[in-house]
């Protein structure tokens, strides 16, 4: 199959990138960084060539000031990469559900010139994957016009939606550059006491769904004693790897794809990414699958564990930006907060510290100005932090500040519980 492919440069290949473009990039861990550099080094011929993404990982050389009149950062999710140029105005965010991204290609609210993306090389049978990053990736393949793809052998080969035939490919392009990674930063007792009080929610026969971070993490380990547990999950890093090993994880019991770890992309370590690599366990689908709050609520006893930067003492929460600083997305927070709760047994669960590592409380009496309101105080149900639990669902708005008040850091609760009196008047 390889004597029929054909391999150009990275510079011949973006060739195919015009000025006007709108051109979609491969994210999380499958970043083609070497065609990125390639694309900084044609900035002198290109002008306004939208870039759209959801996370990037590692240097975006085309996200600098002094290209943004070639490059125009149009993120659908604030990562990192592009964090700085998006909140000094050379970029910017459109506020989108994780689960509706590719009806903006399909729909062609934002229609696509060209994908940008990372694959396997080619099997027997002349397909590549996706690998790790299948979410949005999937629908940008089957809507653009042009596809360029950077093959490398690191990229794992991972079953599901993300399979593409080389032949559909404008461009291939060689590379063996290593992926990129997060590792697990070490678990503070803090991180550990949220964990326990979540791990605390999570019965036998459920399916989770985590975030990234060291609470999801921190709850992973402690789910060793637990049984059958299923996955259905927009992503997964290392800590789901003891427990499959360990049998704990089993999908055994699960209504949508029974026997398989659902997901839509994997970021971790290189450990991960050779756990998953021809794993028939692992199914990598479109975003628009594993984030639809109508898939999601038909998986019974379905666990949702996401975070917060701030909640009110009503429950609004703020997941995004600190104040009018765009900090990262929307993502898929909404889809599954909605989806479990309407899960027969089904859990939706904001876990947060108490308080920053700068020591300032994350429950307020109200969000900073300008802060954006992800899951509403209609859509909370679950709230952990180090302190404790609190139920949400079906409070009044006294009720649900005191049991809010009762998670805060006991230093600032005579703050928040003043707040509430001026507030309510009665507390």
């Amino acid at each position: 199959m390889s004597d029929n492919v054909e391999y150009v440069s990275a510079s011949k290949a973006l060739e195919i990138i015009q000025s006007g473009n709108r051109v979609l990039i491969h994210g999380s861990a499958m970043t083609p960084t070497m065609l990125l550099n390639e694309m900084a080094k044609q900035a002198s011929r290109l002008k306004n060539v939208e870039v759209v993404s959801i996370t990037l990982h590692g240097e975006v050389a085309i996200a600098k000031k002094e290209l943004s009149n070639s490059f125009k950062i149009n993120s659908l999710f604030v990562s990192a990469a592009v964090r700085k140029e998006i909140n000094e105005g050379y970029g910017d965010y459109v506020p989108i559900f994780l689960s509706e991204i590719p009806n903006l290609f399909k729909r062609k609210i934002l229609p696509l010139d060209v994908a940008l993306v990372q694959v396997s090389p080619p099997d027997v049978h002349g397909y590549c994957s996706l690998g790790l990053s299948v979410d949005i990736a999937r629908a940008a393949v089957d809507n653009s016009k042009y596809i360029i793809a950077q093959v490398n052998p690191n990229v794992p080969r991972t079953l599901g939606d993300g399979l593409i035939h080389f032949r559909r490919f404008h461009a291939m392009v060689w590379s063996e550059e290593p992926l990129h990674e997060m590792d697990s930063k070490p678990l503070t007792e803090v991180e550990m006491a949220i964990g326990k009080n979540v791990a605390s929610l999570i019965d036998d026969r459920c399916t989770l769904q985590m975030g990234i971070g060291s609470i999801p993490n921190a709850v992973l380990k402690l789910l060793t004693n637990h049984k059958d547990l299923g996955i259905h999950t927009e992503m997964c890093s290392d800590g789901i790897i003891e427990l499959i090993a360990k049998g704990i994880i089993t999908n055994k019991y699960k209504k949508i794809r029974r026997n398989i770890n659902v997901t839509s992309f994997a970021l971790g370590t290189k450990r991960l990414y050779d756990f998953v690599n021809d794993n028939p366990s692992f199914h990598f689908l479109d975003i628009s699958f594993v984030n639809d709050p109508h898939v999601i609520r038909r998986i019974d006893k379905m666990i949702a564990i996401n975070s917060a930067i701030e909640i009110d003492l009503t429950g609004q929460v703020c997941s995004d930006s600190i104040g009018t600083y765009q900090y990262s997305g929307i993502g898929g927070q909404m889809d599954f907060m909605r989806g479990a709760a309407i899960s027969e047994g089904g859990k939706p669960i904001l876990a947060l510290p108490s308080r920053t590592k700068k020591g300032v409380s994350r429950i307020v009496p109200f969000l900073k100005s300008g802060a954006g309101v992800v899951t509403t105080r209609g859509h909370v149900h679950y709230v952990v932090t180090e302190y404790g639990i609190a139920f949400l669902y079906g409070k009044n708005l006294r009720q649900r500040a005191k049991a809010l008040i009762e998670l805060a850091h006991p230093d600032d609760r005579e703050m928040l519980e003043k707040a509430a009196f001026e507030r309510f008047k009665v507390f």
